[in-house]
């Protein structure tokens, strides 16, 4: 392949590493019981309502069929919290990639630290508080803490790379540019420099079965009180 070798992918470097504690933030309606739940009188009903909802859930279709450019035979099965690992790639944003990531594809992105997860979900947050026009919100997110490994595409001595560009519209076609080969070439992820939280460090896993024993940890408040500006706090789980 043009531009991989032993050591490099386009000229960036490529590590193999190890990383047991990595952190995803989840929306915490993602970590509460069935929506259908409140509505069946026994396990008879809520079966029958789990298959209505089954059959708009974007996550279990992918795992029975697969979806746009995921092959269902990628997802992972039988592992704790499976659903979590496969919903990050089954749903990707129609008609909008994103750094590492295309439109019709997902990716688990990750952060060695909190703050540096809630600098980038608050960002992405306020920009689409700015789309609605309206600045106030509360929203809950939780802990997904899992472990990663295997060969990764490095940019942390890569500042200046295009793909870590703060414009989307530079930042995303090279980030996914450099995924793609990544993916073909079998390679693991992406280690780059958090864009959102400056000093922080984010990962971007390419495949499912790169997540590994995943746990849910702390749950965070962030709230927008009628200003693009943001505070967060820990609160009871």
């Amino acid at each position: 392949m043009a531009g991989f070798d032993e050591g490099t992918l386009d000229g960036v470097p490529l590590v193999r590493e190890a990383f047991p504690r990595t952190i995803r933030l989840v929306s915490s309606a993602r970590l509460r019981a069935a929506v259908m739940a409140p509505l069946a009188d026994g396990e008879d009903d809520l079966a029958a309502l789990a298959e209505i909802e089954g059959a708009t859930s974007g996550r279990l279709i992918a795992e029975e069929r697969g979806a746009g450019a995921l092959p269902a035979e990628e997802l992972v099965h039988g592992v704790r919290h499976a659903k979590f690992i496969n919903a990050s790639f089954a749903y990707a944003k129609p008609r909008q990639p994103n750094r590492f990531n295309p439109a019709q594809r997902g990716a688990w992105y990750a952060a060695m630290a909190v703050e540096t997860c809630i600098a980038e979900v608050g960002y992405h947050l306020t920009r689409a508080l700015a789309d609605a026009g309206d600045f106030t919100a509360a929203v809950d997110y939780g802990e997904m803490l899992s472990s990663v490994s295997g060969v990764f595409v490095d940019l942390r001595q890569s500042p200046d790379h295009p793909s870590l560009n703060a414009d989307p519209g530079i930042g995303y076609p090279s980030g996914n540019g450099i995924a793609a080969t990544a993916r073909a070439a079998g390679l693991n992820g992406i280690i780059y420099p958090s864009v959102r939280h400056p000093g922080g460090v984010c990962i971007a896993a390419l495949w499912p079965n790169v997540v590994q024993s995943v746990v849910q940890g702390a749950l965070y408040r962030l709230t927008w009180s009628g200003r693009p500006d943001f505070r967060w706090e820990a609160v009871p789980a």
